[in-house]
């Protein structure tokens, strides 16, 4: 025990002073101005209020009329290249008219942005200055271990360069964009840290500082890095093109639970459902709503998050190997990629009216269902083509409910076949039955989004 003591003691570091030294000069202080239609927020005073003319004229004679007004926000950023490349947060210098950026020295530049990706909240700013500039250089985020030593360099509440040390506490952190691959630290991130760098003990950078959970909105609370093997992907892009360019699949996708998996007879809970193939790559790489992506350019698919990281990091027009689960087997696809900028804008086309019909209603699995007619269509707001089994009630009671189901659903498949019918679902049941299943997967979509819900067989008509 006291040999670990000993070896755990001569880890620590004895002083930050040696790094802070040597990679301070690289870390900058950002300020941006933006011009607004007016100085902030104005005192709430009703409309006809005696007081209404007072505080317009207050404004007035104060100069926070309606005239536009400048304002400043200040945040922190690292030189990544000799020829003032620099690095920080997009909201950082998002909107901004006007970004100075002043080293260590006291030195001010005006930057110029290169190119910015509100998903990863990264941007890339450049400067011009008269000599070779101090940087500092990337390392591998995926080698921090949870415990290892980290130092985090930037501006602080607008107070000036600071340094602040702590440890990695949690690894792979998701917050809420698409792309979170956030390193969780307890070295202080304030406000103004926001685009500063996170270093190893090495003096390389592991993270871009980008956010504080808060329980009260100030500064103490949990901080968070944006990992650099996110960061290079998009800085490098950034540089190249002036935009980010990710791969882009064409599926809409869910994670397999324990259930789903029981009704597809899969062995365990992984891999990504496929919910929902609108036209593109996948559609035309043969990828079917139903399947459940297992692995993807050589690479084990865990869950939906997983997938949708390894596509976006892929190559756009690159063609990979993809291994879907469908009908208990495994089958090999490929597909070539395309890019999720420009999908982003795709218009759905429009359907064709149908003639009205009287639609049949039964109650299955404890939920009332109807099969969709034109007048269903309208009031779900349902392209005229839709088809499938409209659920009409539910007890909250049932497990329908449990696992979300609600009023309003349509449900479009069950044991990943299309039902157009009661009778259809009534069918599907029994095959399922008649396979050994104890649940079945239903396709559910709601306001246009698709997800697959197992539900159990037991006591079903």
């Amino acid at each position: 025990m006291l040999l670990l003591q000993v070896i755990a003691a001569s880890a620590r570091p004895d002083s930050f002073a040696d790094l802070a030294e040597q990679f301070s000069p690289a870390v900058v202080n950002i300020t941006t101005s933006t011009v607004v239609a007016n100085g902030g927020p104005s005192p709430i005073v009703p409309e006809g209020s005696p007081f209404e003319d007072f505080f317009r004229e207050f404004r007035d004679r104060s100069g926070q009329g309606d005239r536009p007004q400048r304002t400043q926000a200040l945040g922190s950023g690292f030189v990544i290249s000799e020829d003032g490349y620099v690095v920080t947060n997009n909201h950082v210098i998002q909107s901004a008219d006007e970004i100075i950026i002043e080293f260590y020295s006291g030195k001010e530049l005006t930057a110029t942005v290169v190119g910015t990706d509100p998903k990863t909240d990264i941007a890339l700013l450049k400067v011009e200055a008269d000599e070779p500039l101090a940087f500092v250089s990337f390392g591998d985020s995926d080698v921090a271990r949870v415990g290892d030593w980290v130092v985090a360099m930037g501006n602080p509440l607008g107070q000036g360069f600071s340094v602040s040390a702590g440890i990695v506490s949690a690894r792979n952190r998701a917050l809420s964009g698409t792309y979170d691959d956030y390193i969780q630290t307890d070295a202080a991130i304030n406000q103004g840290n926001s685009g500063g760098p996170l270093f190893n003990l090495d003096g390389e950078v592991i993270g871009v500082n980008t956010a504080i959970l808060s329980p009260n909105g100030g500064s103490i609370g949990i901080g968070f890095s944006m990992a650099s093997n996110v960061v290079t992907r998009v800085v490098d892009q950034l540089q190249e093109f002036g935009e980010t360019r990710r791969g882009w699949l064409g599926v809409r996708i869910q994670d397999v639970t324990e259930d789903m998996a029981e009704a597809l007879g899969l062995e365990k809970a992984a891999g990504a459902m496929v919910t929902d193939v609108p036209e593109g790559p996948a559609s035309e790489g043969g990828v079917l709503a139903g399947d459940v992506i297992m692995s993807f350019d050589g690479k084990d698919v865990s869950d939906t998050r997983g997938l949708v990281r390894e596509v976006g990091n892929s190559e756009v027009g690159k063609t990979v190997r993809m291994v879907v689960f469908r009908d208990g087997k495994t089958q090999t696809l490929k597909i070539t990629l395309g890019r999720r900028e420009a999908a982003e804008g795709a218009v759905p086309e429009e359907g064709v009216e149908e003639e009205d019909v009287a639609p049949t209603e039964k109650t299955v699995l404890g939920m009332e269902l109807s099969e969709l007619n034109s007048e269903l269509r309208k009031q779900l707001d349902l392209d005229a083509d839709a088809t499938g089994l409209v659920v009409r009630d539910l007890n909250n009671l049932s497990e329908a409910y449990d696992k979300g189901m609600r009023a309003g659903d349509v449900i479009t498949e069950a044991g990943q076949q299309n039902v157009t019918s009661i009778e259809d679902l009534e069918t599907r049941i029994e095959d399922a039955k008649e396979a050994g299943r104890k649940s079945i997967l239903l396709l559910v979509r709601r306001a246009g989004d698709p997800r697959f819900v197992a539900l159990s067989l037991d006591g079903s008509e």
